[in-house]
């Protein structure tokens, strides 16, 4: 489990994508004042794609936008069940960040292929600003799923056999997920009160396994950390859940 990390609680998916494009907004300028350019990792998903589309209606310094992506399924380049497609449809078809600063994952040119051209990508590209991620109700992240086994030394992973189709993806490491100022988790959706407990109880899941330099946020519906009383969850991990920073924030509409 992380060590360090503030679960915020929220009463619904929209809440979730307004704090979610706020921290990243936030972070970006941040980052664009420090060295210049904000580095931004996307995940795919419905709740995702409800942040894109704020992302879409905010005003930032875009030309100092750099995009690239968690993961991706090995699909035609203009598959509709593609990451790329998606956030293009939700926000970067919008012409704001420059086309040559979005860097999709080129799955349609085979998945071993695909992983050896992005490797260098990343490796340029480290660390990250914030990297953006989903969870799946096995516990997985990006294409991280349980029970897989990579070589650590790889900043991409050629997936193969995934549990849910299409079997075949491309994603980024552990080790390159975690490489980054900020991580943001956003859990809406499906039946996500399974995973959640297993999680804050300190099960080993491939979520549980990024870490990153600072606390890692941790974006919720409510009903999901109900599944896990506080005193149950502190019980079980003693003086270790004194690291963990519990909020409960409601965003105003």
């Amino acid at each position: 489990m992380q060590e360090n990390s503030r679960w915020h609680a929220f009463d619904d998916a929209k809440q979730i994508a307004v704090a979610a494009s706020q921290q990243i907004l936030t972070a970006a300028e941040r980052a664009i004042a420090d060295h210049g350019a904000f580095k931004l990792v996307l995940a795919g998903g419905k709740t995702p794609a409800d942040v894109y589309r704020l992302l879409a209606q905010a005003h930032a310094d875009w030309s100092k936008w750099w995009i690239f992506y968690g993961d991706e399924r090995s699909l035609p380049a203009d598959h509709p069940d593609r990451n790329s497609v998606m956030a293009s449809q939700a926000w970067l078809n919008n012409g704001s960040i420059p086309a040559e600063q979005i860097h999709t994952i080129p799955t349609e040119i085979g998945t071993e292929l695909a992983a050896a051209f992005y490797q260098p990508l990343v490796a340029a590209a480290l660390p990250f600003d914030v990297v953006l991620l989903g969870v799946g109700e096995d516990g997985h992240t990006a294409s991280l799923f349980p029970g897989h086994q990579h070589d650590q030394r790889e900043l991409v992973h050629a997936v193969y056999h995934s549990p849910k189709p299409p079997s075949e993806r491309v994603t980024l490491s552990v080790s390159a997920l975690s490489s980054s100022h900020e991580v943001i988790f956003l859990l809406a959706g499906g039946d996500k009160q399974g995973i959640v407990k297993r999680w804050r109880l300190g099960d080993e899941l491939p979520v549980a396994n990024i870490q990153s330099e600072n606390p890692i946020d941790i974006y919720s519906l409510k009903t999901y950390l109900e599944a896990v009383p506080q005193s149950e969850y502190s019980s079980q991990h003693g003086t270790a859940v004194d690291s963990v920073r519990h909020s409960h924030d409601k965003m105003p509409l």
